[in-house]
């Protein structure tokens, strides 16, 4: 008998304390995903163009990475934890634009070299501003990848990008799953700077780019999902900057 009591209280209190596990897993996921919106909502106050880029571009990245890992590439890295945290530190991407001037960030002429130095700077002020999150929550750093993100997304395959010139294996994963989902998403929206593309244009434009600027592994996979990604970018598009561009099939 006591041997039956012991084992039913062994299996009770495993059960509660699973269950308290489970809660505190979701309280902390709850809390990341909640630090992330707010942070991304400031760059959307600041950006008028990145309110729906933020929500198609965590999605791009997101059908890729599983895409990757489903082809067995990169496994080692895209365990599924990871890709639900690159899913949440994407809109981030972009927030260092906060400290750029809007004569630069909203100018639809052709940046001067000058200006197009300081705009590239957004790349490092994103980091450093995710840094300084970073080191005010104690306990568990999930915003490390985002300020990875914020840092490598222009870094180009061929050493051609910024802030860093990095080349190749050197460009953390995230930020170059990250490029392949930004240019994609800017060539077919419309920019201060440039109309929309079409679809299928933009995906050519971007075949030029192959192993140049994207790691050709990662633009393969993007490439193999292409009605997948498309579907993204219908469900989030923003008609007055995208129009009819993704409408036709």
């Amino acid at each position: 008998m006591i041997a039956v009591l012991f084992a039913l209280f062994t299996t009770t209190r495993f059960a509660i304390e699973k269950r308290q596990a489970y809660a505190w897993f979701k309280m902390l996921a709850n809390a990341r995903q909640l630090v992330m919106e707010s942070m991304a909502a400031v760059a959307e106050t600041r950006h008028p163009e990145t309110g729906a880029h933020i929500r198609r571009t965590q999605n791009y990245v997101r059908a890729i990475a599983e895409k990757l890992r489903c082809d067995g590439h990169y496994t080692e890295i895209l365990t599924h934890e990871f890709i639900d945290l690159l899913f949440v530190s994407a809109p981030l991407h972009d927030i260092g634009k906060v400290g750029i001037p809007d004569s630069i960030l909203l100018k639809s002429d052709r940046l001067t070299p000058p200006e197009f130095e300081l705009m590239k700077k957004h790349a490092e002020y994103g980091r450093n501003i995710i840094c300084s999150a970073a080191q005010r929550i104690e306990g568990d750093n999930f915003l490390s990848l985002a300020g990875e993100i914020a840092l490598t997304h222009h870094e180009m395959w061929d050493g051609s990008g910024y802030p860093q010139g990095l080349a190749g294996q050197e460009i953390p994963l995230s930020g170059r799953i990250m490029i392949v989902a930004d240019v994609y998403d800017a060539l077919i929206n419309r920019r201060c700077y440039k109309d929309a593309f079409a679809h299928e244009y933009s995906i050519e434009l971007m075949r030029k780019s192959r192993a140049t600027m994207f790691d050709p592994v990662i633009f393969d996979a993007f490439l193999s999902i292409e009605r997948n990604i498309r579907e993204i970018a219908l469900t989030y598009q923003d008609l007055e900057k995208s129009g009819p561009v993704l409408g036709d099939r």
